[in-house]
This record gives C-alpha cells, sequence and structure tokens, in this order.
C-alpha cells in the first residue's frame, strides 16, 4: 500500500530531527569535556601558582582561562535548551558576547602589543 506525500514528509521530518539530536549530543559531549578539562587545567595553574608564590603574575591569565569556562558552559546550556526545545534562545549568546568582550579587554591589559597584532 503506497504511502501519502503527507506521510512521507513525516518520516524525513523524524528522521532530520533525529540527526540534529545526535548533532547535538555531540556538541554537547566536546562542550562538557572542553570545559571540565579547561576548568582542571585552570585549577592545576592555581595551586601551582599560590605554591610557587607567582599568583599575582598569573591572575589574568587564570581569569582568561575561567572566563572562557563560563563560555564554554553558556554556549552549551544553549545546546541543552536547543535539544530539549528545538529552539534558540538569544539570551546565552548575549552573555557569551559579554564575557568575549570581558576576555579581550583582558588580554589587551595583558598584552597591548599582542592585542593589537591580534585586532
Amino acid at each position: 500500500m503506497p504511502r501519502g506525500a503527507a506521510a512521507d514528509r513525516e518520516l524525513v521530518g523524524r528522521a532530520f530531527t533525529h540527526v540534529e539530536d545526535a548533532v547535538y549530543l555531540g556538541v554537547g559531549l566536546l562542550l562538557a569535556a572542553s570545559a571540565i578539562a579547561l576548568l582542571v587545567v585552570s585549577g592545576i595553574t592555581f595551586v601551582r601558582s599560590v605554591l610557587e608564590g607567582v599568583l599575582a603574575a598569573r591572575v589574568v591569565g587564570l581569569l582568561d582561562q575561567v572566563l572562557l569556562v563560563f563560555m564554554i558552559v553558556e554556549i552549551l546550556y544553549t545546546v541543552q535548551v536547543s535539544f530539549r526545545e528545538h529552539a534558540l534562545i538569544p539570551e546565552p549568546f548575549l552573555i557569551v558576547g559579554l564575557i568575549a568582550g570581558i576576555r579581550r579587554v583582558l588580554l589587551r591589559r595583558r598584552a597591548p602589543g599582542a592585542a593589537a597584532e591580534k585586532a
């Protein structure tokens, strides 16, 4: 018994939804692993800096890493919402933009010559 065009569209739509969910899952796992790895590295760097007595010299770099973790977590939240609701919301992107702006200011303060070359 041949199916109608509407049933075929429904089947294709469900297949694309499953593919979209698989991609969101993969991206979410990569973002989560990246955030955890960067957080561990930042923690190790913090402890070493305290033990070596050079925390003041490395605080901007550590803050930069922590802000990057926040950005990754906000992007992960966006992926989570997109996975659950199949819709994009703008607020996490605004937060990521704000954090990125703060990071840029920090990097310019840390190395004015290097930041000017990147811009």
